[in-house]
């Protein structure tokens, strides 16, 4: 038998076929390290032109990076969201950060 060159499509042969999507959130191993271990960084962007300060790698469960967060916007008068590891708080406010959450035991990279 003489394959054709242009031949496309899948394999069907067989009895079962594997059509199951992946799910991401459970597929992810959520390591979760004590506070004192982190070792949180800073990034920096312009998004429409105005500063998003992004604080992360949170390896926590939920509560604790909603408690933090929510400690955050109080205290900085700021807006903010939570995004799998990181925070996002509106404006440049990387030192104010620092002084806030030092104190309660967490650790930035130098």
């Amino acid at each position: 038998m003489k394959k054709n060159l242009f031949e496309m499509g899948a394999l069907l042969s067989g009895d079962s076929f594997d059509t199951q999507k992946e799910d991401k959130k459970k597929t992810q191993a959520q390591k979760t390290i004590p506070q004192k271990e982190h070792q949180l960084v800073f990034t920096y962007e312009k998004r429409n032109g105005k500063p998003v300060t992004l604080v992360g790698r949170f390896y926590c469960d939920d509560n604790t990076k909603k408690e933090v967060l929510k400690t955050l916007k109080k205290k900085l008068a700021c807006g903010g969201a939570m995004s799998e590891e990181w925070l996002e708080l509106q404006g440049d406010v990387k030192e104010k950060i620092k002084t806030i959450l030092e104190p309660l035991g967490w650790k930035f990279k130098k």
